[in-house]
């Protein structure tokens, strides 16, 4: 019988795994390599010009930034999901945090397209965004619903975000692959760090300090020359 248990919660723990990086996936179709979440616009005024630099930048955004919200707002939609309750508020919430037009577009057009593509796994009951689809929030509460662990969604989340954002800087000539590997390798600490923190936060942790990064997205929607939709 205890084989039998085992084999089960394996099994499902598998699923759930597979579920994650799945959804989290470069090809899950969200458009994601079309964003750079500022970071043309920072390369194009100088403000990362190096690999130290982009370290430096994503570090930052880590750990104080935009995507340190987009974090505390996934867990809330992910609990609140596995409650059953509705995350339409933090939803809400997080459309309000989008600090520009381009950052609000990087996160409605990606939600949405998640939302679409997410139907492929049928769930019994779909988490309630009250008709807004902010990615943060999406991800948390299908997370919920899909049986994935907090924490690991967190890692993937953020995982997902570095990963494009070192794929961008390889489109943008900042460094190439083997660099690319060298900033992931580094960045592992940050992002257990941060997961952590956030699987345990509550919505009273928002707040961010990443100023330039903030100009870097507003700058980018007149930027006359650029690869990326932000």
């Amino acid at each position: 019988m205890p084989l039998v248990r085992s084999c089960v919660t394996n099994a499902s723990s598998a699923t759930a795994l597979i579920r994650l990086l799945s959804w989290l996936s470069p090809v899950f179709p969200t458009g994601g390599f079309a964003y750079s979440s500022g970071l043309e616009n920072a390369m194009h005024n100088g403000l990362v010009k190096t690999q130290d630099d982009l370290k430096d930048w994503l570090q930052t955004l880590i750990n104080n930034g935009p995507m340190r919200n987009d974090m505390i707002l996934l867990a809330q939609s992910w609990r609140l999901a596995k409650a059953g309750k509705p995350c339409n508020e933090v939803a809400n919430l997080a459309i309000a945090l989008g600090g520009s037009a381009e950052r609000h577009l990087e996160l409605t057009a990606q939600g949405s397209a998640f939302v679409l593509a997410v139907e492929n796994w049928p769930f019994e009951t779909s988490p309630d965004f009250g008709g807004l689809h902010p990615l943060p929030v999406v991800v948390g509460g299908y997370c919920g619903v899909g049986d994935i662990d907090l924490e690991s969604a967190l890692i993937g989340y953020l995982q997902a975000f570095v990963t494009n954002q070192l794929q961008a800087a390889i489109r943008l000539s900042v460094l190439g692959q083997s660099g690319a590997a060298q900033i992931l390798a580094t960045l592992e600490a940050d992002i257990a760090r941060m997961a952590a923190f956030c699987s345990q936060s509550t919505l009273d942790d928002l707040g961010s300090a990443t100023i330039n990064a903030d100009i870097a997205s507003m700058n980018h929607e007149t930027q006359t020359v650029r690869l990326f939709r932000s």
